[in-house]
């Protein structure tokens, strides 16, 4: 990728495989505000970016060169070659064509451990939207204020000892619903040094996985949602009603159970799992495949 500095902003003038609008809104990231088509401000790391995509070059605002080095470039996976993935899974599997095609700009973020678990808590049963209003409310609650852009206030994620300080009767007010104890017990697991985000990616997969499992409410799916977007074990394959219904139209023919489907996963993609269901999954949303309804 060619980039530029000037003006104190970053220019991304060569973006092979990355499309803003696809990576932000494909279900794996809830901190960010769509302000208009092509442009969104979002929050990682205590830090604001607005990035605009706009004529092929994608533009981080107010971005120095050693910040967009430092935090941004591998938050956007931009040292990965999606290129060398897209042909690699094409050899194991030409069905995925027409999804990597049309979804071809979409690229797994390197998301904060801690940020990433309470959101996937939060996403048991909800839809985006909802996912992103909760994510907010915690952040402007008890986070950081840590800038506007046009007019808007953004907060920081809270860390985990400003959420130990909130009570179950705080997170039930923050519409977290059946979710709160969940959150609860993740915070209070995290602060105590059971369950660390430096450990659990220096782990194997089935004991970061086995780990993740043991915080309460926390099943397969949210555990492989975290260990994909945050902690580098790309060979995950979330499982969830959408994805289900997309592998059983595409490869099965007929219903399977979600094992099923998690086993011929690991089978059928290997250590390319994450990447395959980043591609399924935002091509089967977008285009109602299985006639799917909501996630």
């Amino acid at each position: 990728m060619k980039v530029e500095a000037k003006d104190n902003n970053v220019y991304i003038l060569e973006a092979e495989d990355f499309v803003v609008s696809q990576t932000l809104e494909c279900g794996q990231c809830f901190h960010f505000k769509k302000l208009s088509e092509n442009d969104y401000v979002l929050v990682h790391l205590n830090k604001l970016l607005h990035i605009k995509e706009e004529d092929g070059v994608i533009i981080l605002f107010d971005t120095s060169p050693e910040e967009y080095e430092d935090i941004w470039k591998k938050y956007f996976d931009l040292d990965n070659d999606y290129g060398k993935i897209k042909e690699h899974l094409l050899n194991m599997d030409d069905k995925l064509k027409t999804a990597m095609d049309e979804m071809y700009g979409v690229r797994i973020l390197n998301q904060d451990f801690f940020e990433t678990l309470i959101s996937f808590i939060i996403s048991q049963n909800k839809q985006i939207p909802h996912i992103k209003q909760i994510v907010a409310v915690l952040s402007e609650k008890y986070g950081r204020y840590i800038g506007e852009i046009q007019g808007e206030q953004f907060f920081s994620f809270p860390t985990p000892k400003e959420l130990e300080k909130v009570s179950l009767d705080e997170l039930y007010a923050c519409k977290t619903g059946f979710r709160a104890p969940y959150i609860y017990d993740a915070v209070h697991k995290v602060c105590d040094g059971e369950i660390s985000g430096t450990e659990l990616m220096a782990m194997d997969d089935v004991q970061c996985h086995d780990s993740l499992v043991s915080i309460k409410g926390v099943g397969d799916k949210v555990a492989n949602c975290v260990m994909l977007f945050s902690l580098g074990k790309r060979s995950s394959f979330p499982v969830d009603v959408w994805i289900k219904r997309i592998v059983e139209n595409m490869y099965f023919e007929r219903e399977a159970k979600k094992e099923e489907i998690s086993a011929f996963a690991k089978e059928h993609f290997g250590e390319y799992g994450g990447y395959a269901q980043q591609y399924l999954f935002y091509y089967g949303r977008e285009n109602k495949l299985g006639k799917i309804t909501k996630q």
